[in-house]
């Protein structure tokens, strides 16, 4: 099978150049890698090739004649207005791994390459893995698996556990006062990303061996948070973090939902036996369909729990139980079979 085409297209020779021995040398992405630093020399090369993804400067895409007709294509923004075009545009001014990390992404049906990518490139580094846990369908145990498959994974690994919810009850659910949350995280992390690092520690709680930062407080504000800036703040902490697992209990009072779903390498969903619940999952698959979200149709596995008699009141519990002895049996056979894939 002919091998896809990866193009780059930059007018700084340097910065091209950089970005080609990144790509070749660490990230290792399984695309024929193609470099320009002129634009009349890319669109001569699209002329009689097919690009599958294109990143290209900002200064030179504002040289193309028209929008190339080109699956996935990054705009690598070096500061100016951008334009109305459907592009989706990266920072340019940042490191190569950070640019082609943010694309990926955004690249999700494209499982070889976030794969490869995260196998080879920055992977090399113990890769934080997220894991998804979201259902449309209410009342179906979700926060409770979450928990419970969190704190499983949490004695054999380092795993964070993120609640997007925006009223969780965290807080009276472990009688406890929280000096920070998720949403003060976002804060320090636009405003003194350079102390980032330090910050993270001081917030992150920890329930039976997992660690968890608290839920934001407010529900509007958390509604009002985009999938690029949750993105932004989840690809930081997997820099910065010696985090092996990211638990990530999703819901639909968010902002970004679809974003955070691509960005799982594994999504499990509830789903129930009733009238309701089933055309809840059906409306919801075909929203991603006609999304276009085949991606993250391929990476859920549907989860229809038994009837539990009984299920532990304590957050420290949560290892317990029959709900446990199911998480458990997934993250075996299911979980961790997908990675050896």
């Amino acid at each position: 099978m002919k091998q896809k085409i990866l193009a780059v297209c930059d007018l700084e020779e340097t910065y091209a150049l950089r970005m080609a021995e990144y790509l070749t040398q660490k990230a290792s992405v399984p695309y024929s890698l193609h470099i320009f630093t002129k634009t009349a020399e890319l669109e001569n090369f699209m002329k009689k090739n097919d690009i599958f993804v294109l990143l290209i400067g900002e200064s030179a895409a504002g040289q193309l004649k028209e929008k190339p007709e080109i699956p996935h294509i990054f705009v690598l923004w070096e500061g100016g207005k951008k334009g109305t075009e459907d592009y989706r545009y990266i920072d340019k001014y940042q490191k190569p791994e950070s640019v082609i990390r943010e694309a990926a992404a955004h690249m999700t049906e494209l499982k070889d390459w976030n794969e490869s990518w995260a196998e080879n490139g920055a992977g090399r580094q113990s890769r934080l893995k997220a894991v998804g846990i979201y259902s449309p369908v209410r009342r179906c145990l979700q926060t409770s698996f979450a928990l419970t498959m969190g704190q499983l994974l949490a004695k054999e690994h380092k795993t964070l556990y993120l609640n997007f919810e925006c009223y969780s009850g965290f807080d009276r659910m472990l009688h406890r006062e929280y000096q920070a949350d998720m949403l003060d995280l976002l804060y320090y992390f636009r405003c003194a990303r350079e102390k980032f690092a330090l910050r993270l520690p001081t917030v992150v709680q920890n329930v039976n061996g997992l660690d968890f930062i608290p839920p934001g407080r407010s529900g509007f504000d958390m509604q009002n948070i985009t999938g690029e800036q949750w993105l932004e703040l989840l690809q930081e902490i997997e820099k910065i973090s010696g985090y092996e697992y990211l638990i990530l209990d999703l819901t639909d009072g968010m902002g970004g939902l679809f974003e955070l779903l691509s960005y799982c390498f594994r999504i499990y969903t509830i789903t129930k036996d009733d009238g309701f619940a089933m055309a809840k999952m059906n409306q919801y698959e075909q929203a991603l369909q006609l999304n276009a979200l085949n991606g993250i149709a391929e990476k859920t596995v549907k989860c229809r729990f038994p009837v539990f008699e009984k299920l532990p009141a304590d957050f420290n519990l949560m290892t317990h139980g029959e709900l446990a002895g199911y998480a458990r049996a997934i993250i075996r056979e299911d979980l961790y079979g997908k990675q050896a894939v």
